[in-house]
């Protein structure tokens, strides 16, 4: 099918929001929260789909970039159940055993971080979600999926002799693990009385974060909550996804220091539902990012897809945070999250933003080396961080640039540090600053 270029005189999802008759699609759009560029995208979470069977591109009416955005926007499909093949393949590089960013308190109390019951301390919770699903980071998975509006959802992740779920029901959020036999309990957030759900409806529920950017959907919609003047959108011809006709959305960085090289989305047809999602990177190669669902049915999901009862002899495990505990929010007022990291700026915006914060002790050694600094003076420690980045200098010092095929960070000998989908000198500018 020929290549539809945008109407109304512009290549940029700007112009659609211009568009008479268009604009409350396109605020609609703008309410999805905006990832720190593609990198929170990349790190929270998910990745690629090997596409589907095809049957051949399916004939479909034209429709210009900023309407194909508009109905993605207006979709408002709330019950569906499918499976979604996922892959990320970010080039990351593997850490010795024992290193870690910041001073070492994330390390169990075993004394070796994420390695058996020891690396995860006494009482730890196997089921936790922050845990499981940073998974998602790298590697192949196959995730089944289901919703019956904003108060259930399933998310299941599936592997060879075990499954991971997510179970949101009403106010209440389980996680099971099939294979350690825990279960993890929760409470559902819950929404401002007069805020809006993902669908437009007052009064709903949140979606909790953990169930979140695992579908071809999440990741589109981020995606274009993020789009502006600095982005090229097109439609470029059709496809067929999950046995569904398609149309291919493209999107391009306009700006030079990202490293991104394009996003395609293929959007449902008829209900313009984001069907598979392909994040490539500049400089080229396979896809980084991608998710696509391989089977997918937008029907009511039954009842029993929702319930949950822990199983005979499971380990529960109750989130003392969600009722109120000291917990987490201690650490928030001090501007610290879970990893022990202070609170994040973000530098620049759209697709060049850049995501600051600093490590609390400087950088990490080994276990046990609390406070140790990299450069030529750290001993193994700098050795290792020499083979793993590129050393740097500028007016903000020195430090060691980490790149990977899309997200590159760079992380100064006093702590600080600056991520995102961009190129060195892009970090090595906002650290100058």
């Amino acid at each position: 099918m020929a290549r539809i270029e945008p109407t109304h005189g512009t290549d940029g999802a700007a112009g659609a929001g211009e568009s008479a008759g268009r604009a409350p699609g396109r605020r609609k759009a703008v309410r999805y929260a905006v990832p720190v560029a593609v990198a929170g995208i990349a790190a929270a979470s998910i990745g690629i789909g090997t596409a589907l069977a095809s049957s051949g591109d399916p004939d479909l009416p034209e429709i210009a970039a900023q309407d194909l955005i508009a109905k993605v926007a207006q979709s408002d499909a709330q019950q569906l159940s499918g499976t979604v093949k996922v892959t990320t393949d970010l080039g990351l590089p593997s850490l010795p055993e024992g290193f870690s960013l910041g001073d070492g308190q994330g390390q169990g109390q075993g004394g070796k971080a994420g390695h058996g019951k020891a690396g995860r301390g006494a009482g730890a919770d196997a089921a936790s979600p922050q845990a499981k699903l940073t998974e998602l980071a790298s590697g192949t998975h196959t995730l089944r999926v289901a919703a019956d509006g904003p108060d259930k959802q399933r998310l299941s992740i599936v592997e060879r002799a075990a499954e991971y779920s997510l179970i949101r029901n009403g106010d209440q959020l389980w996680a099971y693990d099939s294979k350690s036999n825990t279960v993890h309990r929760s409470a559902a957030p819950q929404a401002a009385k007069d805020a809006k759900d993902a669908h437009g409806a007052k009064g709903g529920k949140e979606t909790p974060e953990e169930l979140r950017g695992a579908s071809p959907q999440d990741l589109a919609k981020k995606t274009l909550a993020a789009v502006d003047d600095s982005t090229s959108v097109t439609v470029d011809g059709t496809a067929k996804v999950a046995g569904r006709d398609a149309y291919q959305l493209v999107l391009k960085p306009k700006q030079a220091e990202s490293t991104v090289g394009a996003v395609r989305i293929a959007v449902d047809a008829k209900n313009g539902v984001p069907l598979k999602f392909t994040l490539a990177p500049k400089g080229g190669g396979k896809a980084v990012v991608e998710a696509a669902f391989t089977k997918v049915d937008f029907s009511r999901p039954s009842a029993d897809t929702f319930a949950f009862t822990p199983p005979k002899g499971a380990e529960v495990t109750e989130d003392k945070g969600a009722k109120g505990g000291k917990g987490g929010a201690d650490d928030r007022k001090k501007g610290l999250d879970a990893s022990g990291l202070s609170g994040m700026n973000v530098l620049g915006k759209s697709w060049t933003s850049i995501a600051e914060f600093k490590t609390p002790g400087g950088v990490g050694t080994a276990a046990g080396a609390k406070g140790a600094k990299g450069g030529k003076d750290a001993g193994p420690a700098g050795a290792l961080l020499d083979g793993l980045g590129s050393k740097v200098s500028g007016s903000f010092g020195s430090g060691h640039v980490f790149s990977t095929r899309l997200v590159n960070a760079l992380v100064t000998d006093d702590g600080k540090v600056y991520v995102g989908a961009v190129t060195k000198d892009a970090l090595m500018k906002a650290a100058s600053k």
